[in-house]
């Protein structure tokens, strides 16, 4: 037998594009690396007044800059990523709220869909600029992840429960804890150490944590580990 995996947390909002970024890596190298890949759907905006942070749209030039940037990350990661024509009004007005409760009740009651559902919202508002607030937008995207129109009904009903409301809640107040200021943080658990690591440029850095191999961003050995 060969040494345990281990175990490295993603927290993630699907409001943030460098999240999406940092989770397609992830998703790519999870089965390559010897990692227990643990998703941790979170609230930005919370995290965003826990540390006293702004979204860097807010300041002209880091505005400006965010563009060109995620733009140029998301030719290089071979994720499509596209600007939001109404920026401020996705990522200040309507948010993630109720995005993020229904991700952590997916990942309650069935984990094994959390994956395809998250990428699902992330293709939503930053690929083809559709909503994510309203409920009909969380339902298509949940249909896109394979789900039924039941289990998919079922899942939204519960996103103003106490147990939803309370387990984001306390995901997000993990991340806080860790270090957080922003999205997206990776936390991996070596030898008895902690390590966050934040944003989306960080995945060499991972690699040398972990003692495992950089193959960059698409790596060519996808679908098996050696």
């Amino acid at each position: 037998m060969g040494p345990l995996p281990r175990t490295v947390e993603l927290f993630y909002d699907v409001l943030s594009p460098y999240s999406w970024l940092g989770f397609e890596v992830l998703c790519r190298y999870q089965n390559i690396w010897n990692i227990n890949l643990q998703l941790r759907p979170s609230f930005i905006a919370g995290i965003m007044k826990d540390s006293g942070n702004k979204p860097p749209a807010l300041l002209p030039r880091k505005g400006q800059y965010l563009r060109s940037d995620i733009m140029l990350l998301g030719q290089h990661l071979q994720v499509p990523l596209q600007f939001p024509k109404d920026f401020f009004s996705v990522i200040l007005e309507k948010g993630s709220l109720s995005a993020m409760r229904f991700l952590t009740a997916v990942s309650l009651e069935h984990p094994e869909i959390l994956e395809k559902a998250s990428r699902e919202l992330w293709m939503r508002v930053w690929s083809r600029d559709e909503d994510i607030a309203e409920p009909q937008s969380i339902l298509a995207a949940a249909e896109k992840a394979g789900m039924s129109a039941e289990q998919a009904q079922g899942l939204l009903g519960k996103i103003s429960t106490p147990k939803v409301k309370n387990q984001l809640k306390e995901t997000t107040e993990a991340a806080c804890k860790y270090g957080a200021f922003g999205l997206p943080i990776t936390v991996a658990h070596v030898d008895g150490q902690t390590h966050m690591l934040f944003g989306s440029d960080r995945m060499e850095l991972l690699a040398y944590l972990l003692g495992e191999k950089w193959m960059g961003p698409v790596p060519p050995a996808m679908n098996a580990r050696l």
